[in-house]
């Protein structure tokens, strides 16, 4: 049986939870999801400057858990910048 789920804490709702390239219409383009997770922890951490640590206590997580969330974040940022994807934010 797996443990249970933790329920995180979500503060910073975004606002605006779609990014695209310029010049390309929506219909054109191909959206990456990120999760409210993922988008609290890259504001911590990387707009915010949080260490990992604190934003893990944050957002009531491990700070491993909180670093999977991270690689996941900049992972799907990268994929969307790279190839020109749109980027939606979960609510």
């Amino acid at each position: 049986m797996p443990r249970p789920r933790l329920q995180k804490n979500i503060s910073h709702v975004p606002r605006a939870t779609y990014y695209k390239p310029q010049g390309i219409p929506m219909r054109d383009l191909q959206t990456l999801t990120l999760s409210p997770e993922e988008h609290e922890a890259i504001v911590l951490v990387d707009a915010r400057n949080m260490s990992q640590t604190d934003a893990a206590t944050k957002m009531n997580t491990s700070q491993s858990t909180l670093q999977r969330i991270l690689s996941s974040a900049r992972g799907k940022l990268a994929r969307a910048i790279e190839s020109g994807t749109a980027i939606r934010i979960e609510e």
